[in-house]
């Protein structure tokens, strides 16, 4: 008989599952990527609750989705929590073995965020299981939420006109209830030159030398951000993160091009971020010669307001437990943003840390997870109205 509790035992079949993330890769073995075994194990056991299950998605990019229903009138709240991991290059201890060690689980996604749909579903199960539901749950399991949030999207096209009350996204807070958080948007950028023969460089037109002019008046464009921060998240940040070009070393390069990472604040957009970026081109004299390719958001920002229904229910359940039930805002992204640009108040918060997230020794207090499932037994055992 396994000495683990319920939750933990559900955690550590997660963790053995492998739901890598390709993130636009193609050198990962295909028995780790993509998140059809792990959709079929969510949706399995939310089947065993006599709950109706639907998988989305294709290619094996599989999401999950089912619904608890408490009743007519009831409020409904939408749960998420992606089944993606990121790759596991680096890691020094085997990411899908989940070694329970000095009250810690370890392994990839134990963190970000496996933890959270294990205790989402122990909590759920115990509550239909007194028959105590009191709000309607809609169980989601989305994938790419690493990469692009296409799941995430997925699902809100399933639901259609069908839209919850309030949303609440699990990720590694450490139990800390987040109501903001920036966006992320990825700009490439290319320069085009004319390739010649490096002999004689100028009867060409080098394309590494002009982005390199492009890098350094985008690096200055950014000191701009400081002069108009969001009172909660501060100010938005910008980042090179990639740079290539060239051929050879006896040719002129024709083509470079760079990938921005911009975070964004709440009330900006993908369009408003490449308009930036075309201005500083401008200024610079380059854009003739360096172009925007791509513009895209990955995730969209959270902005909530302290006072909406999601932060207000959130923090009912944590003050009832005892729990510190103040706001706080956080950098990184999340799928929260997705759903709140699509008018569902949303929050975020679950167990383990953000800085232990995709790290070579990526673990989880299991502490933190029991308290994340009593957080879920309060919300799902309260109405709301």
């Amino acid at each position: 008989m396994s000495s683990f509790s319920p939750s933990i035992r559900r955690l550590r079949d997660l963790v053995a599952i492998p739901s890598v993330n390709p993130m636009g890769r193609d050198d990962l073995p295909s028995d780790m990527v993509g998140e059809q075994r792990i959709a079929e194990y969510v949706g399995g056991a939310l089947s065993r609750m006599r709950l109706d299950v639907s998988l989305l998605g294709s290619a094996g990019r599989t999401s999950v989705i089912a619904e608890a229903r408490a009743g007519a009138g009831a409020e409904t709240l939408l749960v998420a929590s992606h089944l993606d991991t990121v790759p596991v290059d680096g890691m020094e201890i085997d990411p899908f073995d989940p070694v329970v060690r000095d009250g810690r689980l370890h392994g990839r996604g134990s963190c970000d965020t496996k933890s959270g749909m294990a205790a989402l579903l122990e909590a759920l199960e115990r509550v239909l299981s007194r028959g105590r539901l009191r709000r309607n749950v809609i169980v989601v399991g989305e994938a790419d939420e690493e990469h692009r949030s296409i799941g995430a999207f997925e699902v809100l096209a399933e639901l259609g006109t069908r839209r919850p009350d309030w949303a609440l996204a699990t990720e590694p807070t450490g139990l800390r209830l987040i109501h903001a958080h920036k966006g992320v948007v990825h700009a490439r950028v290319r320069a085009r030159g004319l390739a010649c023969h490096s002999s004689d460089p100028t009867a060409g037109r080098n394309a590494i030398v002009l982005l390199a002019r492009a890098i350094l008046s985008i690096e200055a464009s950014a000191r701009v951000f400081l002069e108009r921060p969001h009172p909660d998240l501060g100010p938005a940040t910008l980042s090179i993160g990639i740079v290539r070009g060239g051929q050879a070393p006896n040719i002129v390069p024709d083509d470079a091009w760079l990938w921005v990472d911009r975070r964004t604040l709440p009330g900006e957009s993908p369009e408003l971020v490449q308009r930036e970026l075309e201005d500083v081109l401008a200024k610079a004299g380059l854009s003739a010669e360096v172009v925007i390719d791509s513009c895209r958001e990955e995730k969209p920002p959270l902005g909530n307001d302290p006072d909406s229904l999601s932060v207000r229910a959130t923090a009912e359940a944590l003050d009832a437990l005892g729990l510190a039930a103040d706001v706080a805002p956080v950098a990184f992204g999340t799928d929260a943003g997705v759903f709140s640009r699509e008018g569902i108040s949303s929050v975020v918060i679950g167990p383990g840390s953000i800085a232990l997230a995709h790290t070579a020794r990526e673990f989880v207090p299991v502490d933190e997870v029991e308290t994340m499932v009593r957080i879920f037994e309060r919300l799902f055992e309260t109405s709301g109205r």
